[in-house]
C-alpha cells in the first residue's frame, strides 16, 4: 500500500532511541553509535518534509541524560554543534524552521551561541517546523507552565476562567504547534520517558525494534501507513 499524502500526520515525535546498544552490538564504544545516530537526523527530517509533515519533534537530550558520565555528555554536545555546522544551510534552504524545547540555559556557551543561531537563521522558514527536544523532561514542562501561570495570576494578567486545556497549551514551549498526532520509538522500548507528556494525549504511539542508527526513510513510512491504518477516535465511538 501506498502513503496517502493527504492523511500524513502534521505532527510526528520520535524517541531517537538505541545508539548505545547498537554500538554495543558492534563492539564498539558508545560515542560511536551517538555518531551513527546523528546521521540518521537529516535523512529522516528530508523525507518527513518531503512526505509533506508540517511538524516533526526529536528526542535529542533529556534533563535526566544531565546524569550521564560528563565525557558522553560533552560528547554529545559536541555532535549538536557539528550538526548544527553542517547542516543549517542545508536545512535552511529546504525551508526548515528550526525550535528547541528544553532548558537551554543549562547548555555551555558553545552550544547556547550555536543552537541560537539555528533559530535565528532559520526562524522565517514555512515549509516544516524541526522541534529538538533538548535538555527537555516533560514534566519540567508542565510544572514550568503551572508557575508561569501562577505568575500571570498573581500579576493580573490572568484569571482563573481564563485557565483552560488550550490556554494551558500557550505556557508550553511547543506554543502555536498542534498536539502530536504519532510518536515512533525505535529501539524496541514501550515507554515515552517523560516526552512530551501533555502533547502526546491523543496520539498514535509505533514502536519499533530497529534501532535509531539503522532506522531509515522506509521505517518512517511504514510507521506512517501503520498509522492511517487506525482509526483515530478522540474517546469517541
Amino acid at each position: 500500500m501506498e502513503i496517502d499524502l493527504n492523511k500524513v500526520p502534521a505532527h510526528i515525535g520520535i524517541i531517537m532511541d538505541g545508539n548505545g546498544r547498537w554500538a554495543k552490538n558492534k563492539n564498539k564504544i558508545r560515542s560511536f553509535g551517538h555518531k551513527e545516530g546523528a546521521e540518521r537526523v537529516i535523512d529522516i527530517v528530508e523525507e518527513s518534509y518531503r512526505l509533506g509533515v508540517k511538524y516533526l519533534t526529536l528526542y535529542a537530550f533529556s534533563t535526566e541524560n544531565w546524569k550521564r558520565p560528563a565525557d558522553e555528555v560533552g560528547y554529545l554536545m559536541t555532535l549538536l554543534n557539528s550538526f548544527i555546522d553542517k547542516k543549517l544551510k542545508r536545512l535552511h534552504e529546504n525551508g526548515v524552521k528550526i525550535n528547541v524545547l528544553g532548558d537551554i540555559d543549562r547548555l555551555d556557551d558553545g552550544t547556547f551561541k550555536s543552537v541560537k543561531k539555528a533559530i535565528e537563521t532559520t526562524k522565517d522558514n514555512k515549509k516544516m517546523v524541526l522541534n529538538i527536544a533538548l535538555s527537555y523532561g516533560g514534566r519540567a514542562e508542565i510544572v514550568r507552565a503551572s508557575k508561569l501561570i501562577a505568575r500571570d495570576y498573581k500579576d493580573g494578567k490572568l484569571n482563573l476562567p481564563d485557565i483552560t486545556e488550550d490556554s494551558f497549551n500557550d505556557f508550553l514551549y511547543t506554543k502555536d504547534i498542534p498536539p502530536v498526532d504519532l510518536l515512533i520509538r525505535p529501539g524496541g522500548e514501550k515507554r515515552i520517558s517523560n516526552f512530551l507528556l501533555y502533547q502526546l494525549a491523543y496520539a498514535e504511539f509505533i514502536f519499533v525494534d530497529t534501532l535509531w542508527p539503522d532506522f531509515r526513510e522506509e521505517n518512517l513510512r511504514e510507521a506512517i501507513l501503520e498509522y492511517q491504518n487506525r482509526n483515530r477516535r478522540y474517546g469517541g465511538l
